[in-house]
């Protein structure tokens, strides 16, 4: 039996489920391409952050204002990003040799907190070539007399201006806290989002006991961790006609054929290719065509949503029931 492993991710046809999402490998137009060959079927390049775009203008203004005086020449100096890795104008410029490169969709990201610049890169991005914009929107409540809802209206409303700004396909990829995950993903597909990406890995700091010193760590995803986007793209898949890829814990075949089957359009996978280089991508391919053919799917679209909420045959597995049969078995085993 024939297998169609083809799906549609943000009303762009792909070859297959598989997305290299935003990290190392798909940062240069080689791994690009050693991406594409091993079968990937698009890729998100690495964010652009809120503060590297901030840093730059703000190196531009200092070293104008500075030297407004001085020689000409000075002014075709073009400052150091600094800390913040490649800069706007670097960022662009991988987009437009990402698509001389490659023949499968390429997705910018672009990570911050506030409109800002993001107007202006997400139109830039655009016009360098990409096919689609996700927004890695990163938001940490810190202030007391915030609420959820301004939080969420914060998120809603940069997907609206950047929803104005370009006619490309836009993803939006959102952390798992929110009080009502369904409620939320709903506004943001109405606010002009055409997929969402579930979920972000939010990088949490840690302490340096030797020098009392906060500092971020960087922790490679773990296949248990897909557990959290399976439940909720179950729970809201039915209730959207947006596009969803599953994010965070997507290492085998398994992982993919889970991510599929409560409903997710594509899944997009990161630390497995740090790990295992592309190399892993086509014993996925063989290995989700074998079990396919095994349990009689024809297609990825058949398949695709089968153990959805409206689907399984018990619901009450992605619901609250579920906490307590969990205990339960547990405490038998034990």
């Amino acid at each position: 039996m024939s297998v169609d492993l083809s799906t549609r991710y943000l009303g762009i046809s792909l070859a297959n489920p598989l997305v290299a999402s935003s990290g190392p490998n798909t940062s240069e137009a080689d791994r690009l391409k050693q991406l594409q060959d091993a079968g990937v079927a698009a890729a998100v390049l690495p964010s652009l952050f809120e503060e590297q775009i901030a840093h730059q203008e703000e190196q531009l203004e200092r070293l104008y204002g500075n030297q407004a005086d001085s020689f000409a020449e000075s002014l075709t100096y073009f400052p150091e990003v600094g800390p913040f890795g490649t800069g706007p104008d670097d960022y662009l410029r991988l987009v437009e040799s990402a698509k001389k490169a490659v023949a499968i969709p390429i997705i910018g990201s672009l990570n911050g907190s506030s409109t800002g610049g993001w107007t202006k890169y997400a139109k830039a991005i655009q016009d360098a070539g990409a096919d689609a914009l996700e927004l890695n929107a990163y938001l940490v409540a810190t202030d007391p007399d915030q609420s959820a809802s301004d939080i969420e209206n914060q998120y809603i409303d940069l997907v609206k201006i950047v929803r104005e700004t370009v006619t490309i396909p836009l993803a939006v990829k959102i952390g798992a806290r929110f009080s009502s995950i369904p409620n939320f993903a709903r506004k943001l597909i109405a606010a002009g989002a055409d997929g969402l990406v579930l979920f972000n890995r939010f990088r949490a700091p840690d302490i340096d006991l030797d020098t009392l010193q906060v500092r971020p760590e960087v922790v490679l995803s773990s296949p248990h961790e897909l557990r959290l986007p399976l439940r909720w793209i179950a729970i809201i898949r039915d209730h959207l006609s947006a596009s969803l890829a599953a994010s965070t814990g997507i290492h085998t075949a398994s992982d993919v054929l889970k991510g599929l089957l409560v409903g997710a359009n594509v899944v997009m996978m990161t630390s497995v290719l740090i790990k295992q280089g592309s190399g892993c991508i086509q014993e996925i391919l063989r290995e989700m065509t074998e079990w396919m053919e095994q349990n009689e799917y024809r297609s990825v679209e058949q398949l695709r949503g089968s153990l959805s909420l409206g689907n399984c045959p018990d619901p009450s597995a992605f619901e609250r029931a579920n906490y307590m049969k969990a205990l339960v078995e547990y405490a038998m085993k034990h």
